[in-house]
């Protein structure tokens, strides 16, 4: 009698290797790509928050406080991969600018630096709306 042996032979073993290796180097920077995103969106959160911020103190004072004034809980965003700067406009302030600069792992994304101005705008990696390189989908996305 023939006795039939069990297992796996090299062969299937390497191909199934393969296919973990190619599935897994389709998939982990996708991955990254979202949890960068992920990053991203909390940084436009914190920008559109320290502006909102602004405009009520604004509107309450009549016009936009110091630098010294801006609040330091404002300054950092929850998962601390950016930090907000305050450039006030003018004196007395009539303007102000908000800048999310990437930090850690962050710094090396796409979009580098957010900022808002008062006036709305928007921009992302030193290029504003409507200027030739920036890329609208790191504030779309």
């Amino acid at each position: 009698m023939k006795h039939a042996q069990q297992g796996f032979t090299l062969i299937e073993v390497m191909i199934v290797v393969a296919i973990v290796g190619i599935l897994s180097a389709i998939a982990y920077p996708n991955y990254t790509e979202y949890v960068r995103r992920g990053h991203r969106a909390e940084a436009r959160a914190g920008l559109l928050q320290a502006a909102q911020w602004l405009e009520r103190a604004a509107t309450a004072t009549g016009t936009y406080p110091a630098k010294a004034a801006f609040p330091a809980n404002l300054a950092k965003v929850p998962n601390d991969r950016y930090d907000i700067g305050y450039e006030p406009n003018g004196n007395p302030v009539i303007g102000f600018t908000l800048t999310a600069t990437p930090k850690g792992a962050q710094a090396t994304d796409k979009c580098g630096n957010y900022t808002l101005t008062n006036t709305g705008l928007r921009g992302a990696n030193g290029k504003t709306a409507g200027q030739s390189g920036y890329n609208p989908d790191c504030w779309g996305k």
